[in-house]
């Protein structure tokens, strides 16, 4: 059986077509923003604003929600939204369906710890620096428990 293949696929599932018609698929994109739906605004806001570091580029109530979005590292757009019509009042939950985590992308396991720093001086609670073969990563959670991380890649 070819590699990656299980007995229950069926024949041809995930190869690719060679046809003549089939167009040339670019390298998959970059990931552009991300939306955290949050409890309340009045407490995400100050907390992810004072954690970037900046003023938000976007702050408006479309109408079926409200959404402020920061521009990270130059490319990046993190947005919070508040729905009027919120579906439970859980906290986060990696447990459940959907997401598990945001990491932002330090260069160095230095840059990692320099975010370790700030994290304190902010008094963002955070579960310190852990290595791993992959890569070394610092966990924290928002005020709605929505888990975030920084992450650098091995050395």
């Amino acid at each position: 059986m070819p590699y990656g293949k299980t007995a229950h696929e069926p024949a041809g599932y995930g190869e690719r077509s060679h046809s003549p018609k089939e167009a040339a698929v670019p390298e998959f994109p970059a990931v552009t923003h991300v939306a955290l739906t949050v409890t309340d605004l009045a407490r995400s806001r100050p907390w992810y604003q004072q954690l970037f570091g900046t003023e938000p580029i976007i702050d408006e109530d479309t109408g079926p929600f409200h959404h402020v979005v920061w521009l990270v590292g130059s490319q990046t757009l993190v947005g919070i939204h508040q729905f009027p019509d919120p579906h439970g009042s859980e906290p986060f939950d990696e447990r459940r369906p959907g997401l598990d985590h945001l990491a932002f992308a330090c260069s160095s396991r230095a840059e990692l710890e320099q975010w370790e720093s700030k994290l304190n001086e902010l008094r963002i609670a955070n579960g310190g620096i852990i290595d791993a073969p992959y890569g070394s990563g610092l966990s924290f959670r928002d005020p709605d428990n929505i888990a975030l991380e920084f992450f650098a890649p091995p050395v």
